[in-house]
């Protein structure tokens, strides 16, 4: 995640929380708080233990961080976000996983859908040395 860093305290989570808003579907829910002057995201992932044991746990949560990851520059910057995994998700895919967390983003309306296949934005090609 280039342009992320991992959201881990606790405390920043139940601000999160508590201050932002959240949107949800069968697979995630997404919570999101928008930070002044930042210019990372920062992301958390929460699986609970009722959506299965420690090895399903994992795996969800690397579906959810490389979905993430691979749609990075889609997203808006300066974010807080959360994402919850739901027990429904326990059976899914990649590739449901990935579609549900787009679409979270989309009715949040934190993406950018100028980004969309891996296109850079003007203000990420400055960031490249020509």
């Amino acid at each position: 995640m280039k342009y992320s860093e991992s959201l881990k305290k606790t405390g920043d989570f139940s601000i999160v929380y508590q201050k932002g808003k959240s949107y949800a579907n069968r697979t995630l829910v997404l919570y999101v708080l928008r930070r002044k002057g930042a210019d990372t995201n920062r992301v958390g992932i929460s699986v609970s233990k009722k959506v299965g044991n420690s090895v399903v746990r994992h795996h969800l949560t690397r579906l959810v961080r490389e979905s993430y990851r691979l749609h990075e520059l889609e997203f808006d910057r300066g974010l807080d976000l959360i994402v919850l995994v739901r027990p429904g998700a326990k059976e899914s895919d990649f590739f449901t996983v990935e579609r549900a967390l787009l679409a979270l983003g989309k009715r949040a309306e934190i993406t950018d859908n100028n980004a969309e296949k891996g296109e850079r934005r003007e203000e990420d090609h400055a960031l490249v040395d020509p």
